[in-house]
């Protein structure tokens, strides 16, 4: 395979295997060349997006995941990311780096791998929930806490990964990209405005939550894999949107966006596809 200019192997991004169907030695390539984007849900004016190729008529989320034409895992607990010396009040970013990236897209092709591929998109707007940006990583630790800990209780095991943006007009927000089991897909939906008022305070206002499948609808990771996969890439470079302009010309984001300011921490995976357990799993002695 070929090497972008700074020697990252082009396959790398999204060369996933597709563990809900195939044995793992069948891998797929998928290479972050296509042109997504959209627009989030505003505090300020609202403006359409226009993309190179595609007219997006809705924002956040929805337009990520669904204006797309094409479509015995670890179990530990993730950790909450509240707290701590990443959330400190002076540490400040404005865009996502190499490493963070790559980490991202390792942790994305691992949950594929281990059976847990990600199925579904949240994105929280936390400055339009009522909260300030220094108190979005710990709001966003709290949200996922809460539901892994809900699908833990239930059996279910889970993978995500997120992105926090930030910027005038949209104001900080949360990306989060999860595998959820198929079967409690509604009862996190159901859920979800309950815990967005206990993380609050503040009864639920309307856009501030936004959810959808990864694909045309529910269920296509298991119905249609090479499709999941498509958009499984789609979704994953909408996320990056924020990375500098030489990132963005390697790994072809033709929509690139500002990822705004961002207090503490930028962007996370849970412990069970992070790095420890991408390690762990290379040691590992074939089967």
């Amino acid at each position: 395979m070929g090497r972008t200019a700074r020697g990252i192997p082009q396959s790398a991004f999204m060369s996933v295997a597709p563990a809900v169907t195939k044995p793992k030695d069948q891998h797929a390539s998928l290479k972050l060349h296509r042109d997504s984007g959209s627009g989030e849900v505003s505090i300020g004016e609202a403006t359409a997006s226009i993309v190179e190729n595609l007219r997006i008529a809705e924002a956040g989320t929805k337009a990520a995941v669904d204006t797309i034409t094409l479509g015995v895992a670890a179990n530990s607990v993730p950790c909450s990311g509240r707290g701590g010396a990443r959330n400190r009040s002076n540490r400040e970013s404005h865009a996502l780096k190499r490493s963070q990236v790559e980490n991202l897209l390792a942790a994305t092709r691992f949950a594929y791998e281990i059976g847990l591929p990600f199925n579904r998109m949240i994105t929280v707007h936390w400055e339009a929930a009522g909260l300030p940006l220094s108190d979005m990583p710990r709001a966003t630790g709290h949200f996922i806490d809460l539901l892994s800990k809900n699908m833990l209780r239930r059996g279910a095991q889970i993978a995500w990964i997120f992105v926090h943006e930030g910027g005038e007009g949209k104001g900080g927000h949360a990306h989060i990209i999860v595998h959820i089991a198929d079967d409690l897909i509604d009862v996190v939906t159901k859920a979800q405005k309950r815990w967005l008022r206990a993380i609050t305070g503040i009864p639920y206002r309307r856009g501030v939550i936004c959810t959808r499948p990864i694909g045309p609808r529910r269920g296509v990771e298991v119905a249609n894999p090479p499709l999941h996969r498509e958009n499984l890439e789609t979704t994953v470079l909408y996320i990056l949107k924020g990375v500098t302009p030489e990132l963005a010309g390697e790994l072809g984001v033709t929509k690139l966006e500002p990822g705004g300011k961002v207090i503490g921490k930028r962007c996370g995976t849970s412990q069970n596809i992070g790095p420890k357990a991408r390690a762990k799993a290379r040691r590992a002695p074939a089967a």
